[in-house]
């Protein structure tokens, strides 16, 4: 594999990457409590893997109201800006690029994760079905819930909301991130405005398509005048569903996902973004990507193209060799192979992922994963 595209350099904004294999966003909730402040275990384990070309945090939420998940760090206090100052000096140390993550839930959310206990905020006061969200029950301990009823946010506080994407985009670069990804995918609140489903506003905000991606289009105008739009990405997750089955996903299957998609992708090349992260579906039996989506992609951005969603080495050399993509993102293999480049390279076999360690606890399942010459 050595010789395969995927290791050979690629260019994203001012960054020339060593290769094209990508640690995407992978939740761990491994944050100091009380806070949501990021840690030196936060820093080994990205240090563990800056074998890859490029890589992108957990979602990092940018204010309070923005999580959905006990333990998850945030970016939006003195506290967690030094605290991911640990992560990048550990990442830039060994050579690698990593970019942040800007996420805010949305309704996928619970009142006790909320300041004050109050309803999560949303486009529309519509609650998250076929989710769950995850909350504290004790020190250390949490459970499964159901998301809590959202209210709809007034059209002051959507304003309000672009500029927190903004400050949170500032923090980011203090804490030394060479770039920002927004979280505009997984039915969290970008893609909340974006669909039909959740969005039944009668403002600026809601109605026709191009209303509906005012909100994506504002925020990614806020944070490029921040970073650059070189420094830019948006992720996606644009789900063709062919069966019912395939529709239970946070609801937000559009009636024409093609066009929703395409119409936003050009509202990002117009703006000029670094680059597009499309993450598919990575459930068994799961839908692929259209040939017609991904050729409509192609052709209608000019920067570079992710693709993530239980990817092989085989398949992503397909997907960047059809001319479809530039970079390719494996999630679990990075969190059970912190050599995976190397893996990859050398045709070594992979260690299979511990599933009761993914989210939350210690060093266990975490930084404890071998390398293979370990």
């Amino acid at each position: 594999m050595k010789s395969s595209v995927l290791f050979k350099q690629a260019h994203l904004g001012p960054y020339t990457l060593k290769n094209r294999i990508v640690l995407p966003p992978l939740t761990r909730s491994r944050s100091s409590q009380p806070g949501n402040i990021p840690n030196d275990l936060m820093a080994t384990y990205y240090g563990q893997r800056t074998g890859a070309g490029f890589m992108v945090t957990e979602g990092t939420q940018i204010e309070p109201r923005g999580q959905g998940y006990a333990w998850t760090p945030g970016i939006y206090s003195a506290e967690q800006v030094e605290g991911w100052r640990k992560v990048t000096d550990a990442v830039h140390a060994e050579g690698g690029v990593i970019f942040a993550q800007l996420w805010h839930v949305g309704r996928v959310s619970h009142n006790s994760l909320q300041p004050g206990g109050d309803a999560p905020v949303a486009p529309s006061a519509i609650v998250a079905d076929n989710v769950k969200v995850f909350i504290e029950t004790g020190p250390g301990e949490g459970a499964l819930a159901l998301p809590s009823t959202p209210r709809a946010l007034t059209t002051a506080e959507v304003k309000e909301l672009v500029q927190l994407y903004a400050q949170a985009a500032r923090n980011a670069l203090d804490a030394g991130f060479d770039g920002v990804e927004i979280h505009c995918a997984n039915g969290y609140l970008v893609n909340q405005f974006i669909s039909a489903h959740t969005n039944r506003r009668d403002d600026e905000y809601g109605g026709s398509l191009q209303n509906r991606l005012r909100f994506l289009k504002e925020i990614t105008q806020a944070v490029a005048e921040v970073v650059g739009n070189n420094r830019l990405g948006i992720r996606f997750a644009p789900l063709f569903a062919t069966t019912d089955e395939d529709r239970v996903y946070l609801g937000l299957v559009e009636e024409n996902p093609h066009e929703t998609y395409i119409e936003a992708i050009k509202v990002l090349e117009n703006i000029g973004i670094a680059y597009l992260s499309l993450a598919e579906a990575d459930w068994e039996n799961a839908p692929e990507l259209p040939e017609t989506f991904r050729t409509a992609v192609r052709k209608n951005f000019s920067g570079a193209i992710l693709y993530a969603g239980k990817y092989t080495a085989e398949r992503g050399i397909r997907v960047i060799e059809e001319g479809w993509g530039d970079l390719i993102a494996f999630g679990r293999p990075f969190i059970a192979n912190p050599d995976l480049p190397e893996r990859i390279a050398n045709n070594w076999p992979l260690n299979q992922v511990d599933p009761t360690s993914m989210y939350g606890g210690t060093h266990k399942g975490y930084t404890d994963y071998s390398t293979y010459q370990e």
